[in-house]
């Protein structure tokens, strides 16, 4: 395993973990409807796919969640329901404050949509944006993980060979189709173990 020169990590379950049950239910409170019915129509019904995709924007998006579940609702209201389910992983903070310190490139390659990165800048985060020199997100790129175009796009942002490139994401055939383009990459479980995985591969955090 080479030194990696450029690090690129998940958000969802690596930077802040989240509560989809609890976006449910506060999509339900806003618009009247069901947490279940709720959730076949985001999920399901492929419009949390789309919007990731960036192929509706969030207008388009609670326009047909209306059409569908046969509710009103204010689209702010409903799109803070939707995203604040968000919470900051603090074991990861001096991670990310390590990776710094090694002069290491580093970002962000993240499946997500417009409203949830909104809401997550919104929070103020130190970390976001903060030192990501790179910040991919498949809604503004138009391709999601595990498609190879995502990894092709941020390779090509990282400026580095791919062998050069780690990644750690929390799912298990996003890491696979990274490795497959080439990148070093771990499924991540937690802080410490990436930490190790790292430290393996000559990135001293000093952890």
């Amino acid at each position: 395993m080479v030194r990696p020169e450029f690090v690129y990590l998940d958000m969802g379950n690596v930077i802040v973990s989240f509560d989809r049950d609890r976006a449910f239910r506060q999509m339900a409170a806003v618009c009247g409807g069901d947490p279940e019915a709720i959730r076949d129509v985001v999920m399901a019904g492929g419009l949390h796919d789309a919007s990731e995709r960036g192929t509706i924007d969030w207008p388009e998006f609670h326009a047909e969640f209306s059409r569908r579940t046969g509710t009103t609702s204010d689209p702010k209201a409903l799109a803070h329901a939707a995203s604040d389910m968000f919470t900051l992983k603090i074991d990861m903070l001096p991670v990310i404050a390590g990776l710094e310190r090694t002069g290491c490139g580093l970002g962000i390659l993240s499946n997500t949509c417009s409203p949830h990165w909104e809401h997550l800048l919104a929070e103020r985060y130190s970390v976001l944006p903060g030192h990501f020199r790179e910040i991919v997100l498949s809604h503004e790129v138009g391709a999601v993980k595990p498609e190879p175009a995502i990894y092709q796009l941020a390779a090509q942002r990282a400026g580095v060979p791919p062998e050069r490139i780690f990644f750690c994401d929390d799912i298990r055939s996003h890491v696979e189709a990274a490795r497959l383009a080439g990148w070093q990459a771990e499924v991540f479980t937690s802080a410490s173990s990436l930490i190790d995985a790292l430290d393996r591969r000559g990135l001293k955090l000093g952890l």
